[in-house]
């Protein structure tokens, strides 16, 4: 008898599958359901323990002052004084007489014209002259004696007449000589072409041999006055308006009358190469127009220069004292953040040891500072680092004060550029 060996089908391996994991999941929801409560209780627990971190945070005690309001502006160096050198009588160059670059004095000789032309009229001049003396000399002779003769009748009136016109004429043609003579003169000493100003001078345009004509277009050199020299800078009309304005509604109280030379204000310099030019300079005047088409205003600075170390054309900022702000804070830039519509605000460290969020009115910058007129108070604790994900109101833990942060608000650099 051959015996059956029974093999389960796939389905019923499959159903037998499917209930031992219905089983054991069934157990596993047990075990949770036994330990759930346990569980919930032991994090609840945890949740009530943990206290929010307070952020560690360096702050800046700021107190209010009075800072100067200095203006930085862009400028040109231009001379003090320029003279372009120019022929005033025809020739040939014979020589020139200083070296380029060179300082020259008022006076002294830059170029000599071939004065040979100039000597021989001088000469002509001289012997018209002393002509028309001799010429003078016998009318006036003449008129003396018909004076006498027409006393006796001996010579008619008419002929007394003539004789005093003559002489007359004779000693205008002596003036006219004589002027002849001054002119000829003047240009031979034209043909010595002297330096009208002190200064230093450029490169010469013409060489020996080269012919020159009186009163030509093209220089034959120029001379610059270096020493002092201006620092033309240029403001457009609406900073200008704005310092008026603040002057005006009191933000800015001057040192001095805000026009004219009355007030010495001091000028610094910068080179585009960020060195500090050692010489204070002046403020001259503000130019009393406005440029049409750039809608800028020039403000002049004169500067002593005796090293020759500012040169004509020379790109330089320029700053000076435009008044002074009276109770004000200076805010390190570092730590004034900004809204999407771009207001400034400060985090400050309130009494209960919490952030709190400080609007604030700012005026200008002044250096590495803000210049702030409103949202502070005195003795705010502002906070310089520490801030990136710092909220109102959310506790922080003081670490320590920058003393070069506050000494750099207490000792602010007044460099500041107008908005």
């Amino acid at each position: 008898m051959v015996s059956k060996v029974y093999r389960p089908s796939p389905r019923h391996t499959g159903v037998k599958a499917c209930l031992a994991t219905l089983g054991l999941a069934a157990l596993a929801a047990c075990g949770q359901g036994a330990g759930g409560e346990g569980g919930q209780e032991a994090g609840g627990g945890g949740a009530q323990q943990q206290q929010p971190q307070a952020a560690r945070v360096e702050v800046v005690r700021i107190e209010p002052q009075s800072i100067g309001s200095v203006r930085t502006l862009p400028g040109r160096a231009t001379p003090y004084a320029e003279a372009e050198i120019r022929p005033q009588v025809t020739g040939l160059i014979e020589s020139r007489l200083f070296t380029e670059g060179e300082l020259v004095n008022e006076g002294q000789a830059l170029y000599q014209i071939d004065a040979d032309e100039y000597v021989a009229a001088v000469q002509s001049a001289q012997a018209a002259l002393e002509r028309a003396q001799a010429t003078a000399a016998t009318a006036g002779e003449t008129a003396k004696r018909f004076e006498r003769l027409a006393g006796i009748n001996a010579v008619s009136q008419q002929s007394y007449d003539e004789a005093v016109a003559a002489q007359k004429q004779a000693e205008a043609d002596v003036g006219i000589q004589r002027a002849a003579l001054d002119r000829a003169r003047i240009d031979l000493a034209r043909t010595k072409v002297r330096a009208p100003i002190d200064g230093r001078i450029g490169r010469s345009a013409v060489t020996e041999g080269a012919l020159v004509t009186a009163n030509q277009a093209t220089p034959l050199a120029r001379v610059l006055q270096l020493d002092p020299i201006y620092v033309d800078m240029t403001a457009s009309s609406a900073q200008v308006l704005r310092w008026k304005r603040d002057v005006a509604e009191g933000k800015i109280e001057t040192v001095g009358p805000t026009s004219g030379r009355s007030a010495a204000v001091p000028v610094t310099l910068e080179f585009e190469n960020g060195d500090d030019y050692p010489v204070e300079g002046q403020l001259e005047f503000s130019e009393v127009s406005v440029d049409q088409e750039a809608g800028t205003v020039i403000v002049r600075a004169q500067f002593p220069n005796p090293g020759n170390l500012i040169l004509p054309g020379m790109f330089v900022k320029a700053s000076f004292a435009a008044g002074s702000y009276n109770d004000v804070y200076l805010v390190p830039q570092r730590a004034v953040q900004r809204t999407p519509q771009g207001d400034g605000y400060v985090f400050a460290v309130g009494d209960d040891g919490t952030a709190v969020r400080k609007s604030l009115t700012i005026q200008e910058a002044n250096g590495s500072n803000w210049v702030v007129t409103e949202g502070l108070s005195a003795g705010d604790q502002i906070v310089i680092s520490g801030f990136q994900n710092l909220r109102a109101g959310m506790p922080v833990q003081v670490i320590g004060t920058s003393s070069d942060e506050l000494a750099s608000v207490k000792n602010a650099d007044t460099e500041t550029a107008p908005e």
